[in-house]
């Protein structure tokens, strides 16, 4: 059986969130749409969806959602609870590069 290297040394928490990357940007694919047109339709700065699908960002979630037709929890089940409600704080596993392993590397550091 095949395996990809690169996905088979991820977690299963970078797993998820690539696959949620993955689906919205599929989504936005089939709506002809680019995340520099949601910026500049919901007035927001440059670059702003584009780190919402990437990173927690509400305004940018909720103009991507806005333009999908559908809702923030369902584009991003790792940053929602199932019943609509944003995690506050966000898991650090919710940020491309982890809040925790900048910690973890100002603890070795020291």
């Amino acid at each position: 059986m095949h395996s990809d290297s690169v996905t088979s040394k991820l977690g299963w928490t970078e797993r998820r969130r690539l696959k949620e990357v993955a689906r919205i940007k599929g989504k936005l694919i089939e709506k002809k749409l680019t995340l520099a047109m949601i910026d500049e339709h919901y007035n927001l700065p440059a670059r702003t969806a584009g780190n919402a699908v990437h990173e927690p960002h509400l305004a940018g979630e909720r103009a991507i959602a806005a333009a999908l037709d559908t809702l923030p929890h369902l584009l991003w089940p790792s940053r929602y609870f199932a019943d609509g409600r944003r995690k506050s704080p966000q898991p650090p596993e919710n940020y491309r590069y982890g809040r925790r392993a900048a910690a973890v590397d100002e603890t070795e550091a020291a």
